[in-house]
């Protein structure tokens, strides 16, 4: 499976989405392979093996994407630290809390 992928339900995958791993039926055989291009008569014929959702590829993102995704990520984790001082060093729990979820958020390594 690629690293980069969310389920959608069927009512919301749309033609030219692509497989981010094999879709097998509800017998486990495989019905379309992974990196398939998917058209509208693929959708169409889902429900008839009973598939409701797909595993769809997500596109890679810039640098510049990610940058303003991780600077909005810190946004919101500062919203949700606002009580918090993070330079209070008797707080070291909300501080190890905050580093955590920054790092989890943005991707980063633990240092």
């Amino acid at each position: 499976m690629t690293a980069s992928y969310q389920h959608l339900a069927l009512a919301d995958v749309q033609p030219g989405m692509v497989l981010s791993d094999e879709l097998l039926d509800v017998h486990g055989k495989v019905l379309l392979p992974q990196g398939t291009v998917l058209t509208a008569e693929m959708l169409a014929l889902m429900p008839r093996h009973g598939v409701t959702a797909l595993p769809i590829a997500q596109a890679e993102k810039s640098a510049t994407e990610l940058a303003a995704e991780h600077e909005k990520q810190r946004e919101r984790i500062a919203h949700l630290f606002r009580l918090h001082d993070p330079d209070n060093g008797d707080d070291w729990a909300a501080n190890a809390l905050r580093r955590l979820v920054i790092q989890f958020r943005t991707g980063q390594e633990a240092a």
